[in-house]
């Protein structure tokens, strides 16, 4: 069967966190339709991130060298309709039929910025954002204006978690979100001597911010929703949405460069967790589901390991 969706996925220091995330995506979403790609920052753990890749030897791993090059070059072998990013710490928990997500692409067309699935009629009822809703083969499917957003998430139109994007909008918004000059993009591309230099002085984020050139998920995702709120009417207006089925379980810190409110105790470091994963525990994800969470975003109270007697 032919792919229909590249799944681009980040991590780093997270071997159990990403396997849970792996399983639970092919739980909920045919692995048959399913491309997945992984930029693999090498840093800790390198024995249990391969038996993670082992497990799931259709993914295609990058060793991360320098972010932006190591993106691009995926980006250009995407050959699928539809883009899924994901993060090490996500977890799906309940399916919203791909037949719903492509039939709302097909006939919502170029209303279409993306179809998430962190979002709710209920988790958004006292956001202030007017939700309208549509029927896509058979089944309720809800819509908000992103540009109207009336909270932090609901206008925050390019994530990395749980939104579907059509592959040639990713393209348009990174190409666009960059400086056009092919001589810019030459001297000031991240590795240059330029930014080398600019690194000294103390200068390196502000040089690479200015032409577009992301150097972490993090910048990969701010740097083009920024330039999507300047451009917006360059850009379709709605993030359409069924029900919450995905969220990411935030009880640890690897990113170090965005506030988290949540995090975990001792036992959740990424050091305490990589001794579990190889005692043979992992996270349960069928707990997940049943304490249903509201949220883009929760914290320990939805983070359960078990052991599972055969590996």
């Amino acid at each position: 069967m032919q792919k229909r969706i590249s799944n681009i996925v980040f991590t780093r220091n997270r071997p159990l966190q990403l396997e849970a995330y792996l399983e639970s995506l092919y739980r909920h979403f045919p692995r048959e339709l399913i491309q997945t790609y992984i930029i693999y920052k090498v840093e800790l753990f390198a024995q249990e991130y391969a038996q993670v890749f082992k497990t799931f030897p259709d993914c295609v791993v990058t060793e991360e060298a320098d972010f932006h090059s190591d993106f691009m070059r995926i980006l250009d072998q995407v050959n699928t309709k539809y883009i899924l990013f994901g993060i090490d710490d996500v977890v799906l928990f309940d399916p919203v039929g791909f037949e719903v997500i492509d039939r709302t692409f097909a006939e919502q067309g170029e209303n279409v910025f993306g179809f998430t699935l962190r979002f709710s009629p209920e988790s958004l009822k006292d956001s202030g954002d007017l939700i309208t809703e549509c029927t896509v083969a058979g089944e309720p499917v809800y819509r908000l204006n992103w540009k109207n957003g009336q909270t932090p998430h609901t206008r925050y139109p390019f994530e990395l978690c749980c939104t579907f994007y059509a592959t040639d909008l990713v393209r348009t918004i990174i190409c666009r979100s960059m400086n056009p000059s092919p001589v810019a993009r030459c001297l000031f591309k991240p590795g240059s001597a330029l930014i080398k230099a600019s690194a000294k002085v103390g200068r390196k984020r502000s040089v690479l911010k200015r032409f577009g050139y992301f150097f972490s998920p993090n910048t990969l995702e701010s740097w083009p929703c920024r330039w999507c709120w300047n451009h917006s009417e360059q850009l379709p207006g709605y993030t359409y949405f069924q029900k919450i089925c995905a969220t990411a379980i935030q009880v640890n810190r690897v990113n170090t460069s965005t506030k988290n409110a949540y995090y975990g105790t001792d036992e959740h470091t990424v050091e305490a967790l990589n001794d579990k994963y190889r005692q043979g525990y992992r996270l349960d994800i069928d707990y997940v589901a049943e304490s249903s969470p509201t949220e883009p975003g929760c914290g320990p109270e939805h983070f359960r390991l078990m052991k599972r007697s055969r590996l």
